[in-house]
């Protein structure tokens, strides 16, 4: 998902979102924020519940990119249960496909 290309910029030197104090880690224990990308599917709909419930509070989840937001075109495929507002409370949606990174920044 072109999402993910652009979200992996960030860690790049031209964006360097770590200089922000934000990165990426592995496990959603250690996380405050959970950026999703793509619509939810029904293999990972549990997934992303769980992730969500093993984060400590507050917790904010941001909506990035077309998919996520609304579906996208994937949106009325079988394997397709919703976007992420369906299913956890979106604080922020980042509209476009995909969002470029300075707009993810924002």
């Amino acid at each position: 998902n072109a999402c993910d290309f652009e979200m992996a910029a960030l860690l790049n030197p031209v964006y360097d979102i770590q200089r922000l104090g934000f990165d990426f880690v592995a496990s959603p224990r250690h996380a405050d924020i959970v950026l999703v990308t793509g619509a939810v599917t029904r293999n990972m709909e549990l997934a992303v519940r769980r992730t969500y419930d093993a984060m400590p509070h507050p917790k904010i989840v941001i909506a990035c990119g077309a998919c996520a937001c609304n579906k996208g075109a994937v949106g009325d495929g079988y394997a397709v249960v919703g976007k992420v507002a369906d299913i956890l409370p979106v604080a922020i949606e980042l509209p476009g496909c995909p969002p470029r990174p300075q707009d993810i920044l924002q």
